[in-house]
């Protein structure tokens, strides 16, 4: 027969148990809060960000019909731009979704 392997003392068990906790709590206390924005400043934001994008390819755009710029340039800010367009079209779809779902509620 084979002998039973010893059993963990239950003061080990809760000696892991606090010292592990202990590893948790510093963890926690080390990470920094940030401050959250509100809905409508990170609306704000990605609107800014969308027109900057707008405005950078356009100038890609002129720069190319100017011979400054070579195809592959255009072809990149062209795709971000649709890329950005593709998102704002989405947003507004949900928007919309959402507008009327309000309206189909019962007052």
């Amino acid at each position: 027969m084979t002998a039973l392997p010893p059993l963990i003392s239950s003061n080990a068990v809760q000696g892991a148990y606090r010292s592990s906790k202990a590893m948790v709590a510093d963890a926690t206390q080390n990470i920094e809060k940030t401050e959250s924005k509100s809905f409508s400043e990170i609306l704000q934001t990605a609107a800014a960000e969308a027109i900057s994008n707008v405005h950078e390819t356009e100038a890609v755009m002129q720069a190319g019909l100017q011979g400054t710029v070579n195809t592959q340039q255009i072809v990149e800010a062209t795709m971000a731009l649709e890329s950005s367009v593709t998102v704002a079209v989405s947003v507004r779809d949900k928007f919309v979704a959402a507008y009327q779902e309000i309206l189909r509620m019962p007052i």
